[in-house]
C-alpha cells in the first residue's frame, strides 16, 4: 500500500471540499472495497477523507410516506430495519444475500451503490483493463468471462456491477441524494445514477468530481410480493451470476430488475409491462441486445429459469 494523508470531515459539504482540494483524494466510510484496492495498487489515493463522524447514518420517513436511507447506514442496520422488512421486504433479502456478516456490519449505503467491479482482470495490475487504465484494452474480452456481462456491455468493457443492493434499489426506485464541494445538492434518480461503459468504462456513474453521497430515498411502498434469488456458484459470500428482484402483483403487473448481467443493475419498462406475461415473455425484452461470449452465453437461460421461478413463488 502506498503512503497517504488522512483527515476527518466536520461536515458533508467540507468532506466534498476536502476531496476536491487534495489530489488524488478519495472519501472512506467503512473501506470494505476501498482498502482492498489500495492493497493491491488498483486504487492509490494521497489523501483520504473519512466520512464516518457526520451523522449520515439514520433512516428517517420522508413526507410522502418513503424512506430517507443515510449514506453511512450499515447494510446490517438497514436489513434489519422494521420498516424495511415490512414495507421494501426486496431490500432486506438482497442486502442479506450479499457478501458476509462482518462484512455488512461495516458496509454502508452509499459504498454498496459504488463498489468497483470484481472483475479478475480489472484487479491483477498486469492485465489491459480499461477501467483501471483507458485505454489499454480488455483482457475480459478474450479471456475468462464466465461471471461477465452480457447486455449494456460494449468492445471497450463487460465487467459487471457486483452490487446486490443496487438491484433492489433500482426495482424500488430509489433517488440518490449528493453535496457537492460548492455546497449545492441534487437528486438523481437511481434509474440515471449508473453510465454504461461506451467507449469510457472508467465513468461508472453522474457523480462530479468530490460529489459525495449523503442519503438514498425511497418512495412511499408499492406493496406486493417481494422476492430476490440469487443464483451464485456457492451458498454464500459469492457473486451473483444472475440475481432478480422482483416485485409483483395480485394481478400479475409488476416490475423486475437484475443482477450479474450488466454494467447496472439491468431494468427496462417494457420488460415491466410484459411481467404479467411470464418469463419467456419478460425474457427476449430484457436482454434485448445481448451480447455475449462461449462462457457467458448460459446467462440468458440462466435469467429466464430465475425469472420464471420467481414469477412462480409470487403466484403461489
Amino acid at each position: 500500500m502506498k503512503p497517504f494523508t488522512y483527515e476527518r470531515a466536520t461536515s458533508p459539504a467540507q468532506a466534498a471540499a476536502a476531496v476536491a482540494n487534495e489530489h488524488k483524494a478519495k472519501f472512506i466510510a467503512g473501506g470494505t472495497n476501498l482498502l482492498d484496492l489500495m492493497k493491491i495498487e488498483v486504487e492509490a489515493p494521497e489523501h483520504l477523507v473519512d466520512i464516518n463522524g457526520l451523522g449520515l447514518d439514520t433512516i428517517e420517513p420522508t413526507p410522502d410516506g418513503g424512506l430517507r436511507i443515510g449514506a453511512l447506514v450499515r447494510n446490517t442496520d438497514l436489513a434489519a430495519d422494521n420498516r424495511v422488512r415490512r414495507d421494501y421486504a426486496l431490500l432486506t433479502r438482497a442486502l442479506v444475500a450479499g457478501a458476509s456478516g462482518q462484512l455488512r456490519n461495516k458496509a454502508t449505503t452509499a459504498g454498496n451503490l459504488l463498489q468497483r467491479t470484481r472483475c479478475p482482470y480489472f484487479y491483477d495490475t498486469h492485465q489491459a483493463c480499461n477501467k483501471r487504465l483507458p485505454g489499454s484494452g480488455c483482457a475480459a474480452l478474450g479471456g475468462f468471462s464466465r461471471s461477465h456481462a452480457i447486455v449494456g456491455v460494449s468492445s471497450a468493457c463487460i465487467a459487471v456491477h457486483p452490487s446486490d443492493m443496487a438491484v433492489a434499489m433500482r426495482a424500488l426506485d430509489a433517488t440518490v441524494e449528493t453535496v457537492q464541494p460548492n455546497g449545492q445538492t441534487r437528486r438523481i434518480p437511481l434509474a440515471e445514477f449508473y453510465k454504461l461503459p461506451g467507449a469510457t468504462p472508467h465513468i461508472e456513474n453522474v457523480l462530479m468530481p468530490a460529489e459525495l453521497i449523503t442519503a438514498v430515498t425511497l418512495p412511499k411502498p408499492v406493496g406486493g410480493t417481494h422476492i430476490y434469488h440469487k443464483v451464485r456458484d456457492r451458498a454464500s459470500y459469492a457473486f451473483a451470476l444472475v440475481s432478480v428482484a422482483a416485485i409483483v402483483q395480485k394481478d400479475g403487473t409488476g416490475r423486475v430488475a437484475l443482477g450479474g448481467v450488466a454494467p447496472m443493475p439491468w431494468r427496462t419498462d417494457a420488460a415491466d409491462a410484459k411481467l404479467a406475461e411470464g418469463a419467456k415473455a419478460v425474457t427476449p425484452v430484457l436482454l434485448a441486445n445481448a451480447r455475449t461470449t462461449p462462457q457467458n452465453a448460459m446467462k440468458v437461460a440462466l435469467v429466464e429459469r430465475t425469472l420464471g421461478a420467481v414469477i412462480t413463488e409470487a403466484r403461489s
